[in-house]
């Protein structure tokens, strides 16, 4: 499963590179930016980040990390300062022209803190998993 889950986000990563301009269009040749769809890729893979927290083995929790870390500044440089913004449900993605021109002053990533709901967590998060096999 680790395998798949690694598989899954480098995917979900290289179509957002794929949108940064960082890998060329396989059909053109050409680079390609498409800030939107860039933005709705690492979008996805924050709520990867966020959904699975507590729930990823120490490789898989560096590979998303890492992914999303790279993408976020690689987007930093595209825009041109304007930080990719999660799109609110159902107003669409943002302007990036509207959203404040900051770059971390430092070369590595933004650390956000966890989110925390309003209901309080039980003391012990219980795993489950699924089993196909004998």
């Amino acid at each position: 499963m680790t395998q798949r889950f690694i598989e899954f986000v480098m995917m979900h990563a290289q179509n957002a590179a794929l949108f940064l301009g960082q890998i060329p269009n396989p059909k053109t040749g050409e680079p390609e930016i498409n800030l939107d769809l860039a933005r709705m890729f690492i979008d996805q893979l924050e709520m990867i980040q966020e959904k699975t927290r507590g729930n990823l083995t120490n490789e898989e929790a560096m590979v998303l990390r890492n992914a999303l870390s790279n993408l976020q500044m690689a987007f930093v440089e595209v825009s041109g300062g304007a930080r990719p913004e999660p799109a609110r449900g159902g107003e669409g993605a943002p302007d990036t022209a509207s959203q404040p021109a900051e770059q971390p002053a430092s070369g590595a990533a933004e650390q956000r803190p966890p989110i925390s709901s309003a209901e309080p967590e039980p003391e012990s998060r219980k795993k489950f998993t699924k089993s196909y096999g004998p």
